[in-house]
């Protein structure tokens, strides 16, 4: 199977439909383990994943890979990543608070008042949008669980954003994937996909800079 993973890395659509004629099982087993070590392991931010799934749903259209069952399986392993991802930092993030390591202490907890205030003003946010951006999604629940962002509220999030991005990419390839004019213009598309879930997520960053300086500008009543 390592073979089939580098090959995937490397030539993902070669790579992926030669696994799915070969075994149509295995093909799910590398699809769910892709996505979940990319959200789930911070050490594999490299590994594809939006093109990957866009890949996965055009093959699916023509094979006998089915795109319903890889939409469950995908969903799913996108939500698991999220969660051992959030766990592992959670851990990590009390060993550093009882931490007496000089670094530590003095040039990594410094910034995390920083950190947890931006997680509880765009936390959920940055869950759902943090999901579309290549190495950014491996770190954002990661960082989610060092600040002790609330289970609830991250869960919440990371499904919302699991269903947003494997349905994006993933039926995006199932229904139009084919279509020479979208093969073309792929980056363009991913592009723009990215620039719509943006906006509301800049909106609300906006309207709150615009607030504090509203606010540092109000004179101090006496």
């Amino acid at each position: 199977m390592l073979k089939e993973i580098i090959d995937i890395i490397l030539h993902t659509d070669d790579a992926l439909l030669a696994i799915v004629s070969q075994n149509v099982t295995e093909a799910y087993i590398i699809l769910f383990l892709f996505v979940m070590l990319e959200t789930g392991v911070i050490f594999f931010p490299f590994l594809p994943g939006d093109g990957l799934l866009f890949s996965a749903g055009v093959i699916a259209a023509s094979s006998s890979l089915n795109v319903w069952v890889l939409y469950v399986i995908l969903i799913i392993a996108a939500v698991s990543g999220n969660l051992i991802n959030y766990y592992v930092g959670r851990y990590l993030g009390l060993q550093i608070r009882r931490s007496n390591n000089y670094i530590i202490k003095n040039h990594i907890m410094k910034y995390m008042p920083q950190v947890e205030e931006f997680y509880r003003k765009y936390g959920g946010g940055a869950v759902i949008i943090g999901r579309f951006f290549p190495v950014i999604r491996t770190y954002i629940p990661f960082l989610a669980g060092i600040v002790k962002m609330k289970r609830a509220v991250f869960f919440n999030f990371t499904f919302i954003g699991a269903l947003a991005w494997i349905s994006v990419f993933l039926l995006t390839g199932f229904f139009v994937g084919e279509i020479p004019w979208v093969k073309e213009n792929f980056g363009l598309i991913f592009l723009s996909l990215i620039i719509i879930t943006l906006i509301p997520f800049i909106y609300k960053i906006i309207v709150e800079l615009i607030r504090q300086r509203r606010a540092k500008k109000k004179p101090v009543k006496i």
